[in-house]
């Protein structure tokens, strides 16, 4: 737009050039912090009151209350005011010492279960169940039904 300007055409013929309204040419841009003072003003109030509630919580009651902003101008507020909570950590379990786990040493001592599932190719399902002896991985038996619980 300045250069067409500097080049010595009309502003009028500029403006419609660039497809800019005369009035949008002159007119001033206003200061961000009279922009926006509106905004500041309630987010205060309300993190005054509230100083817990994030943005959404804060957002949605500026809504409740008939502030009708966009949405992105107020996160841009609630933001440049340094408002932004910091993110809660997961609680960490304590580390517990490991054990190892104590070994069948004679067979026929310590039996473990095992369900399995499959479908078949037409697409019935069944399902089996597996016992093994812990000592020496023999397999005891497999019981194998549609109907296993």
């Amino acid at each position: 737009m300045a250069q067409l300007v500097q080049a010595k055409l009309p502003i009028t013929r500029a403006c419609q050039i660039a497809g800019l309204s005369r009035a949008a040419y002159y007119k001033r841009p206003m200061p961000a912090s009279e922009r926006d003072a509106e905004v500041i003003d309630a987010l205060n109030a309300l993190v005054s009151r509230h100083g817990r509630w994030g943005f959404w919580k804060c957002f949605a009651r500026l809504r409740l209350d008939g502030r009708c902003w966009n949405k992105k101008r107020v996160h841009r507020v609630y933001c440049e005011m340094g408002l932004n909570l910091p993110r809660r950590s997961k609680k960490r379990l304590p580390d517990r010492p490991r054990h190892p786990l104590d070994l069948a040493q004679e067979p026929n001592r310590c039996w473990a279960l095992d369900f399995m599932h499959d479908a078949l190719y037409c697409g019935r399902r069944f399902r089996t169940l597996n016992v093994i002896d812990e000592a020496n991985r023999e397999c005891l038996t497999i019981e194998v039904g549609t109907s296993i619980p």
